[in-house]
């Protein structure tokens, strides 16, 4: 079943390769979406795809790369688009 999801991972998860982390699983998923750094400090990842691989991504998010120091991931549930056509590193 098609899903969505908005995450944002919390802690030290800017200037540590965090994005291209998230980009590489959410490929190997085969999610769409897109990661961005937030001007908080924060990661947003917004993932459109199986269940099961939101889920995955989700489990990835909270672990994170090394040197990645997670202090919480919020998930929303979103409606499901089909306006994303691959998954993306956004600036800001």
């Amino acid at each position: 079943m098609k899903k969505a999801a908005r995450f944002v991972v919390q802690g030290t998860v800017q200037g540590i390769f965090f994005r291209q982390f998230v980009k590489g699983h959410a490929d190997e998923l085969k999610l769409r979406g897109f990661v961005r750094n937030l001007e908080s400090g924060e990661v947003e990842v917004i993932a459109e795809g199986e269940a099961e691989g939101l889920g995955r991504l989700n489990e990835f998010l909270k672990t994170g790369p090394e040197h990645a120091q997670i202090r919480g991931v919020k998930v929303e549930e979103k409606k499901w688009s089909g306006d994303f056509s691959e998954f993306k590193i956004l600036k800001f």
